[in-house]
């Protein structure tokens, strides 16, 4: 839970209506309110200082009208976005938190936050690879992208894998994943430079621009003459239906995420769900928060990895919070390279 409350002066972004359709920048402003500079007394809060923020595809959720029966809990117009990231603590209340300690987990666009229920955040083991990863590799899309993987495709060398969307912040280790295993891995992107990127940076067998395919069931059959094993999915759409006719006798299929859908007011059909039966697929859908028992385990083979080389990540960072809402709404068009990330401070 989050609290305002006297002290000093502080900037934070705020929500100010539901959307509907695409979101704008004016969709949030910055405006300036109360901080405290303390922890109230007795409380087992802390009062973080905010080093980076994370932009991530499912605060879109967030920004529309609350719906019955669903995940996400909307914000509240007028209220400070929440979102990830890696914070200092500069006051604590509670035994496990002392200041100084750097942490990850939810918290407010806003310079500050005090968080009285702390509970959900993570201390912050290795400082030695850059504060920022763990709003990424070493963060809720690391783990996302590692789950999605191991546990949900069930994977074994020598597999065909297309990651789709694939050198966003999940899908660019989705790939790295699957080439330490010695799958053939391929994916998809919105850009020249983003196809360049995930042959040469992250050593993709093969990719393409999508927005460049007359026909994206050709474009596959192109890519995977013998057809897909393990499709991880993050677009959704059209997407979806092409690789459905691509997939292998028994393919696995991982949903972590349905990009291309979340600004339609009605969302596109996929056709070709009888492939589903005929080809007896496995098609799940997965959410980080269920698997948060093993990050311990992920995080000591990730940081090994990249301590080694084998593995590696790409940021895009906006500076400030008054860059955050276009560097959140970038996320819709493709427009960042990489992880988006917003610095606020270093310190």
């Amino acid at each position: 839970s989050f609290e305002g409350g006297g002290g000093g002066r502080k900037q934070a972004d705020c929500f100010k209506d539901y959307v509907v359709g695409y979101p704008k920048e004016i969709d949030m402003e910055l405006r300036l309110a109360t901080a405290k500079t303390k922890v109230p007394e007795g409380s087992k809060g802390v009062l973080l200082k905010n080093l980076y923020l994370s932009c991530d595809p499912y605060m879109r959720h967030l920004m529309s009208k609350p719906r019955p029966n669903t995940y996400f809990t909307s914000f509240l117009p007028g209220s400070v976005i929440t979102g990830l990231g890696v914070s200092k603590v500069v006051d604590s209340g509670h035994e496990d938190f002392k200041v100084g300690d750097l942490v990850w987990g939810l918290t407010g666009w806003e310079e500050f936050s005090l968080i009285l229920n702390p509970a959900g955040l993570v201390k912050i083991k290795y400082t030695d690879i850059p504060l920022s990863y763990y709003t990424g590799i070493l963060g809720m899309p690391g783990l996302t992208a590692y789950v999605g993987f191991y546990e949900i495709c069930s994977p074994k060398k020598g597999e065909t894998v297309f990651v789709s969307a694939a050198s966003g912040a999940v899908g660019q280790l989705v790939g790295q994943f699957a080439k330490l295993m010695g799958c053939y891995v391929v994916g998809s992107a919105g850009s020249k430079e983003k196809v360049e990127l995930l042959k040469n940076k992250f050593g993709f067998d093969d990719a393409f621009n999508y927005k460049e395919e007359q026909d994206l069931t050709t474009a596959l059959e192109r890519c995977f003459p013998e057809g897909i094993d393990i499709y991880f999915e993050n677009v959704g759409g059209r997407m979806l239906d092409a690789v459905l006719l691509n997939m292998k006798v028994q393919g696995r299929i991982a949903v972590c995420g349905l990009i291309s859908q979340y600004n339609l007011t009605k969302p596109e059909g996929v056709y070709n769900l009888s492939c589903i039966i005929t080809k007896r697929l496995r098609m799940q859908g997965f959410l980080e928060p269920d698997y948060v028992h093993m990050y311990p385990k992920f995080l000591e083979l990730v940081v090994q990895y990249i301590r080694e080389g084998r593995m590696t990540y790409v940021e895009d960072t906006a500076k400030g919070l008054e860059e955050a809402p276009s560097a959140l709404i970038g996320l819709f068009s493709g427009r960042n390279v990489g992880k988006q990330v917003v610095c606020i401070s270093h310190d």
